[in-house]
């Protein structure tokens, strides 16, 4: 067993807490400065956070071990479940050229490249954020824009930019998970839970989305974008915020991107219909100082994500002789053939897949079908074998220590059922199926290693102590603290790439420093994960995500100074909202407050 040692390095406080920040600054410098691949950066910093855990901290050996297993468990399940079956599903629609289908859907909404920014970048990216996540929405985002026309820089932006509003609650609310994980133990409020931490992160990010869009039709085409299409931009905006509040108080902190992404959507597509002739449509030929971009031919025809974006064969792995049969619809290479209209019924096939995913998770979040799912056999929770870690002068163990195994009903789990149904609708042979998860797991395999090797950082920091003496030096802030917050997440975004990794990485420190400020702990945990929302566009992942799939890899710094100065803007808007929050003009909207 281990009993977290106060003060070990020296007595004090302050060294205690420059030690443990040493292996997060070893992530940052890696990741920021030194340009290491991801993965192997995680796996320094975490061989880094064992030494210290085992010298500095005092932890033994075997149980600093045993709590990086741990971490590195929880990584992949439910966190990495979640993101490989979800982008399996959409692999499954490339491989039949139902993807095509869906984006020449949504280019009939409006021929204008303002409409066509809101409603794939912020919309459909908002339902590819709700399902899979890090990193997917805006690699696919950018290969729909570019197949529309959109010169490749600007099509990267607006997806970068994009990504905010839906990521705390991305990968079927991946990120409100993990910070419910790592935060529980570490305070006495009971209100540390899924349900809570997600309604208040619905109480903070709806406020940015109602600017977002705006935003978009303004990098799109400037003044007289906002002027033509900020009703439509308003609409998508202020209908997005109000149903992810609504979905993350009242009915499921896992659906409220998929819900608000469709109730926006439907409110933009709406106000586009009664105003069908109230400006003149701005596409790629008309655009003030535009150009028509690499427009795809064929199956998911420009450049992505590790396969995202090839072509149905190149995205699968298939061997020359078993290519996805070439999209029918699609003019041929080199000709001028017209373009085939899609059917009606490919056109149901094509948004199939995210029906069948809606509804599924939609049943299983009912009341008596979610309280079954979370009793044995659905569901087993145990203590982690061999892992005895104790809180200083506590005679109970951390709850971190306690494994949750929710199989069954583990969102990652329903994918697969979805995936499933969506080989019967859209008539996919096992065998052809199974290729597509293994190449998905080989197309995923380093993001596999570097979210394990970061959770596993986040576990040996949280169960050793490092992360409680950060927390108790930045209490020392006092009531600034609350501005600092949301800045916190915003780097842990930035460096990581992900939401998930920075509420792993920060979670508990933030409710650590709010305790001992006495500051909410969940205001400031919720926080985390909404500040780091605006680090997602100008993390160095991301970026180049959107360089590569736009064929501009190398030009990452470009891209970054197109987005940085909106980054800081959000980022602002919501160090303002939490410390008014944090104050009685706000502090209403804090749960159980």
């Amino acid at each position: 067993m281990f009993e977290q040692v106060v003060d070990p390095v020296g007595g004090s406080l302050a060294l205690s807490a420059l030690v443990a920040a040493i292996p997060l600054l070893t992530l940052f410098v890696l990741l920021g400065a030194l340009k290491v691949k991801a993965w192997m950066a995680g796996l320094i910093s975490l061989a880094v956070a064992i030494v210290l855990a085992i010298v500095a901290f005092r932890m033994p050996v075997g149980q600093s071990l045993l709590s990086a297993s741990e971490g590195a468990a929880f990584g992949f399940f439910p966190i990495l479940w979640i993101v490989i079956n979800a982008i399996w599903v959409y692999n499954l629609t490339v491989a039949t050229g139902h993807f095509d289908v869906l984006r020449r859907s949504f280019e009939k909404v409006s021929p204008d490249q303002r409409i066509q920014a809101i409603i794939i970048a912020f919309c459909f990216g908002a339902l590819l954020e709700a399902l899979a996540g890090f990193g997917t929405p805006v690699a696919i985002s950018v290969v729909m824009l570019m197949a529309l026309g959109f010169q490749p820089m600007k099509a990267a932006a607006v997806a970068l930019i994009a990504n905010t509003a839906p990521v705390a609650f991305g990968a079927l609310a991946t990120p409100i998970v993990t910070l419910a994980t790592v935060t529980s133990g570490v305070s006495d409020d009971a209100r540390l839970t899924i349900d809570t931490l997600g309604a208040m992160a619905g109480r903070q990010t709806p406020i940015l989305a109602a600017f977002v869009p705006l935003v978009l039709v303004f990098v799109v085409d400037g003044k007289r974008g906002l002027r033509d299409t900020w009703r439509e931009a308003l609409a998508g905006g202020l209908a997005f915020g109000v149903a992810q509040f609504v979905a993350a108080n009242y009915i499921s902190v896992p659906l409220t991107d998929i819900i608000a992404a469709l109730v926006a959507a439907a409110a933009v597509v709406a106000v586009v219909r009664m105003r069908k002739a109230a400006y003149e449509p701005v596409t790629a030929a008309t655009l003030a100082g535009g150009g028509v971009g690499t427009v795809a031919a064929g199956s998911g025809g420009t450049r992505g994500r590790g396969g995202v974006g090839a072509t149905a064969g190149e995205q699968l792995g298939d061997a020359p002789g078993d290519q996805a049969p070439r999209d029918p619809h699609a003019p041929a290479v080199g000709t001028d053939a017209p373009v085939v209209p899609d059917t009606r019924a490919e056109v149901v096939k094509a948004y199939a897949p995210y029906g069948i995913i809606i509804v599924i998770f939609a049943l299983a979040n009912l009341g008596p079908v979610k309280a079954a799912l979370a009793q044995a056999p659905w569901t087993t929770s145990f203590a982690w074998p061999g892992l005895n870690v104790f809180a200083a002068g506590s005679d109970t163990e951390l709850s971190s220590t306690t494994f949750s195994f929710n199989w069954f009903p583990a969102a990652g789990t329903l994918m697969i059922f979805a995936g499933i149904l969506t080989m019967l609708v859209l008539r996919i042979s096992p065998g052809r199926a199974l290729k597509a998860y293994v190449d998905t797991y080989r197309e995923l395999k380093w993001a596999i290693v570097t979210v394990m090797a970061v959770l596993a950082l986040a576990y040996v920091l949280n169960q050793s102590g490092m992360t409680s003496h950060l927390g108790r030096l930045l209490a020392e802030t006092g009531g600034f603290f609350a501005f600092l917050s949301p800045i916190l997440g915003w780097i842990g975004v930035a460096v990581t790439g992900s939401d998930t990794s920075a509420n792993a990485l920060f979670g508990a420190l933030q409710v650590q420093a709010a305790t001992n400020a006495g500051l909410d702990p969940v205001l400031l945990a919720a926080a985390n994960s909404s500040g780091g929302v605006m680090g997602k566009m100008v993390s160095p992942q991301n970026l180049a995500i959107a360089a590569a799939a736009v064929g501009m890899a190398g030009r990452e710094g470009e891209l970054f100074r197109k987005v940085f100065g909106w980054s800081m803007l959000l980022l602002l808007l919501m160090c303002l909202i939490v410390v008014l929050q944090a104050s009685p003009v706000l502090g209403w909207m804090v749960p159980g407050s």
